[in-house]
Parts: structure tokens; sequence; C-alpha cells
């Protein structure tokens, strides 16, 4: 596996184990060079890809999709959009519209491909490739998935949970907030679980499975249960995805709780950049995806697949997203370090007076 130079210093800089500063950190993680793919065939012109995403309400999923389609540009080709609004019937008729228009490739997008098993077969005998953004527990090559695109899920996880642990003044009492639905998502709790467990001055107080969907309206209720349960031995909620703490802020206030921090294990929504960045909010920190980055992977791994030729193999790091993070010169773009763009184009055989 490949893996990136740049998010490995940055997550190691601003989980606040680097002795380096934070601007000197910054400097030298600019000047790494890029550890992705460096050589694949070039670019296989006048393909189609549609991109069902499982729902669009998760940042991580539109940043990858708006990744994919700048690459797709360049690549000239034909790009199209489902939302599946978390609705498994719509989903699979999408899957099965696209099969039946005789489609390149198809993007599963943030949902296990067990949902679409009475559809598999027509995709395989119509040689329909399939790629994965977080469709499968781990990276990489995964049945029937070409590749599966993500960092990492027990990496993302660990540096969540020790940040936590490593950022404490005294005893920690952790919430985990999971959605047990999707496998990556079982892999970033039961890590993050294990860690809390393993740490003499902290208790994993509960695990709170609620859809991604669904947490705007039930983290309130969730909050003020939790809070009657466990009072002052609350300090701490970890989650697998941003999305539990869009609602979070407000409920603990309400509560008397502004004492609580937050830190999500992904994905690192434009949302949470900015309350992050704000320091006016009680989540400290996102172990965000390069999920640009990512799309213009998938974009490379269709490519490959195209061409015939194997996976990439390449496992992009995580960014560890703090207030000292976005207070450096890259500004609001957390992958404005990595030079994926002209890697790709390198690849591709794209000159700049080509790319679009």
């Amino acid at each position: 596996m490949k893996v990136s130079h740049i998010g490995k210093l940055a997550t190691r800089c601003l989980a606040g184990v680097a002795l380096l500063s934070a601007l000197a950190c910054w400097q030298a993680a600019v000047a790494a060079p890029w550890t992705g793919p460096v050589a694949g065939p070039a670019a296989q012109r006048d393909k189609r890809i549609t991109f069902i995403s499982y729902d669009l309400r998760n940042g991580g999923i539109t940043a990858a999709y708006r990744g994919l389609f700048t690459a797709a540009r360049e690549l000239g080709w034909q790009l199209e959009l489902v939302d599946g609004h978390g609705d498994h019937n719509l989903i699979r008729a999408a899957f099965r519209g696209a099969v039946a228009q005789r489609i390149d490739g198809i993007v599963i997008g943030g949902f296990d491909t067990d949902i679409l098993a009475p559809e598999l077969p027509q995709a395989r005998q119509a040689g329909v490739v399939l790629v994965g953004w977080h469709a499968a527990a781990l990276p990489g090559p995964a049945r029937p998935l070409f590749t599966n695109v993500s960092t990492a899920p027990e990496e993302v996880a660990r540096i969540a949970a020790e940040f936590v642990i490593n950022s404490a003044t005294g005893p920690v009492g952790v919430v985990i907030f999971n959605d047990d639905r999707f496998p990556i998502a079982n892999v970033k709790a039961g890590r993050m679980a294990q860690i809390i467990a393993r740490c003499a001055h902290c208790k994993l107080l509960a695990i709170e499975n609620i859809r991604i969907e669904q947490a705007r309206a039930s983290v309130p209720d969730a909050v003020a249960r939790l809070n009657r349960q466990h009072g002052r031995a609350w300090t701490h909620n970890l989650a697998i995805n941003d999305a539990y703490f869009d609602a979070m802020n407000v409920a603990l206030v309400s509560q008397r709780r502004a004492d609580i921090r937050n830190v999500a294990a992904g994905d690192g929504s434009a949302v949470a950049i900015s309350r992050i960045g704000s320091g006016m909010s009680q989540q400290m920190a996102t172990v965000a995806e390069p999920a640009s980055q990512q799309g213009w992977q998938i974009a490379d791994e269709f490519n490959r697949a195209f061409a015939g030729h194997p996976p990439s193999g390449y496992v992009s790091e995580p960014i560890m997203v703090t207030q000292a993070f976005l207070a450096a010169p890259r500004g609001a773009d957390i992958e404005a370090d990595i030079p994926y763009r002209q890697a790709y184009r390198r690849i591709w055989q794209i000159r700049g007076d080509q790319a679009k």
C-alpha cells in the first residue's frame, strides 16, 4: 500500500505530538513529495460514469463527487449524479437504469454493495466497472468492486481517539456515535472503543447508534438522555461522521454542558471545518478524508480498469483538522498542500494546456 507523506506529516503535527511549530510543519508538508501512484495508463477517452450517492447530505460523499467531477472533465468523460436520499429502492432503481444504459462505470458512493445483491449479476454480465467510495470496510479491491477508495478506517479511528486522550486534562468519559448499517462505520466505532477501553483514565460510557441522515433530528433527545444518565462523568464525544455534531452544540448548551468536547473520525465536511475554524464550537477536530483527492483517485482507478490494468493499491492518508491547522496559510482548502492533480495529469498524459 502507498500512503501520502503529506497527510501523515499533517496528522502528526496537528495531533499535538510534533515538536515543529504549526507554520514550520505546514512548510515541511508543502515541500514533501507526492508518494501516491506515479505510473499508469494514459487517459481512456469517451467514457460514461454514473455516481450513485447514498445520500448527498453526507458531506464526504459530496466532496468526493466534486473531485471526480473535475477529474472527469479533464479526461473527457460524461458524469451523471444520482442522489439516493438513503432510499434503497431508489438506489437499486438507479443502478438498474445505469446498467441498462450500458454505462462504462458506476461509483458506489457511501454504501455497501449488499444493497444491490439482486442487480449485481446484470452489471457483471454487462461488463460495468464498479468503484466504491466508502463502500466496504477497508480500502482496496473487494468483490464486486474493482477497488474501494478510502483512508484506512482503523487509522482514522486511532487518530481521533488518541486526540481525545492526549488533549484531556482529567478523567475522560466518552460517548461514541455510530451508524451500524455501514461496515466502515463499525470498524471506526469498534477501534475507538478499544482505544478508549485501554486508557487508564478513560471510560467508555455508551455507543449511540443513530442513522447519519437522522442525526440532526435525533441528537438533541440523545444528548438530554445521556446527560441524565452520566452527568459530569460525560466529557467527550467521538463520532464516525461530522453530521452528529451539526446539531450537537445547541443541544449541549441547552443542557448547560458547554464543557463537553467533540471529535469526529470523518469525514471533514465543509460545515464542520467552518465551525472548527471559528473556534466557537465544541467540536475541536475532525479527522478528514482528502475527499477531492479521492475523487481524482476514483477517476484513476476507473482509467486503470478501462485500460485492463490492476488497481493502483494507493491508500490516501487522513488529515487531522484543528483550529491551528486552519490558521496556517493554506486557508480553508485542507488539501491545498497535496499535488494530486499534477500527479494524475502526468499519469494520464494530460498537458497543462489540455486541462479544463
